[in-house]
């Protein structure tokens, strides 16, 4: 097998049959496109500009905003594109390169909502040894382990995908590049590909999500155990957090379902599907932040 460098561009897919409506659909597609730039914008200049919220809480939050930006900026260009002048060819190494960067993204934004549950139990539970744990050093430290763990997890797969000849159809899914429409197209043994991704999530997505069940629970038995005032302005520390954790699980649940289980539906429910688990989570995560109170409030 020898690395494919003559190989034609693919080519991205808007919403099927429905290219006559594809401006007054990126309409609404542009607004919430606007929004999640200015409203994790925004979330990122309050944290950098206001020396109060330079605590280890706010710099998870910033990572989580700087995530949602990246998955933003990375997927955008395209999508208005396709939509704005029908402009539809990718080269092989751009949807690679986008590819990557989106699970990649993923990923990471899947351990900094477990970072953040780190940042709640420390806060609740051990409380007195919250400044002496979560030091300046100790949360780049975790920053660059959740980016580093993300970057090289999801790298053999796109490594792999240079080398695969493609000589079925040149058509992606969607107007943005991922792996599983990619490997689609090749006409090469692509089992590792069809396998990794699913011990990645497995090992890790799942796996941050049932660490992140276990804080809460030990959070929760720790709430419990103190006054009913102090409870309650405990409870309301985590609540943001918790909406956070609920948007990108139920979505990520949410596409796995339709995908897995959704294959007689139309192909139009799979590519809103894709766009709602790309976009809610980003444009709910500063608007659950700006509306929690105490603790965590920027605004």
């Amino acid at each position: 097998m020898w690395l494919n460098t003559t190989a034609s561009p693919f080519l991205l897919t808007g919403f099927p049959g429905m290219e006559k409506a594809h401006h007054w659909i990126s309409i609404p597609l542009l607004v919430v496109y606007i929004s999640i730039l200015l409203g994790n914008g925004t979330l990122l200049f309050l944290i950098r500009d206001n020396h109060n919220l330079h605590e280890p809480m706010y710099y998870f939050l910033a990572m989580l905003a700087a995530t949602d930006l990246g998955v933003t900026l990375t997927t955008m260009p395209t999508v208005l594109g396709v939509l704005w002048l029908n402009h539809r060819e990718i080269g092989h190494g751009a949807c690679f390169f986008q590819a990557y960067f989106i699970h990649t993204l993923s990923i990471v934004e899947s351990g900094i909502l477990l970072a953040m549950a780190y940042d709640h139990f420390i806060a609740i539970c051990n409380p007195l040894r919250y400044s002496s744990i979560l030091t300046n050093t100790k949360v780049i430290k975790i920053g660059m382990g959740v980016l580093t763990r993300a970057g090289l997890s999801i790298m053999p797969i796109i490594l792999c995908l240079p080398w695969f000849p493609y000589c079925r159809s040149r058509v992606l899914s969607h107007a943005f590049c991922l792996h599983q429409d990619v490997i689609k197209l090749a006409c090469a043994n692509i089992t590792f590909n069809r396998l990794y991704p699913v011990v990645v999530v497995f090992a890790m997505v799942l796996l941050d999500f049932l660490i992140i069940f276990f804080s809460y629970t030990l959070i929760l038995k720790t709430v419990m155990s103190i006054t009913s005032g102090e409870r309650a302005k405990a409870l309301n520390t985590c609540v943001s957090h918790i909406c956070c954790i609920l948007v990108f699980y139920v979505t990520v649940v949410g596409l796995t379902f339709i995908h897995r289980f959704g294959r007689h539906a139309p192909h139009v429910v799979h590519i809103t599907m894709s766009y709602v688990y790309f976009l809610f989570p980003p444009f709910m995560n500063p608007v659950t932040i700006a509306l929690k109170p105490s603790r965590s409030r920027l605004v």
